[in-house]
């Protein structure tokens, strides 16, 4: 248990327990807001929401040379799991796929549901108090603002989550 607990603390130094992932998705979340407040019809609208989120792993392996965060982390073997963690989200991207057409004004909901879920494992690998919490309010906000809200004052919500998640992810990196 002792080499687990090791190779997991050498996942939360190197890799800042993910904060140039969760600083890309406040970037991206902007972009959602902006795309959400223009005058596009929402099927276009939708199209560029998926746009802007591939953009995360240019952006996060940007962030990651700005912070000095070992984006690949090679050596340790948890960094596949991370990956099967993040490929997990793609699956349930199918989900915002078949909302794309079917409810268009209801997809921005679904795909913030479904990046906050998705946080939840990287509470174990990264010990992360801040990931737990996070990744189970995320969707219930989502779904509260959603079915109430417009998409555009979902998507701001989003990046004022965020930037409180940033925050407190600098600050459990900090405690370590």
């Amino acid at each position: 248990m002792n080499n687990l607990d090791a190779i997991r603390s050498d996942c939360i130094v190197k890799q800042k327990r993910g904060l140039h992932f969760i600083a890309t998705s406040v970037l991206i979340w902007l972009g959602i807001f902006f795309v959400q407040l223009s005058s596009m019809t929402v099927l276009t609208k939708n199209l560029f929401t998926f746009v802007c989120t591939a953009m995360v792993l240019p952006i996060s392996f940007l962030i990651s040379k700005l912070l000095k965060i070992d984006f690949q982390n090679k050596t340790n073997p948890l960094t596949d799991l991370g990956i099967v963690f993040s490929a997990n989200q793609i699956l349930y991207l199918l989900i915002a796929m078949w909302i794309y057409p079917t409810i268009p004004e209801k997809m921005v909901m679904v795909v913030a549901i479904i990046f906050g879920a998705h946080l939840l494992p990287y509470s174990w690998l990264y010990k992360s108090k801040a990931y737990l919490v996070f990744s189970i309010i995320i969707p219930f906000i989502a779904l509260l603002v959603g079915l109430t809200l417009s998409p555009a004052f979902l998507s701001m919500v989003m990046v004022i989550i965020e930037l409180l998640f940033c925050v407190t992810l600098f600050i459990e990196n900090q405690m370590k």
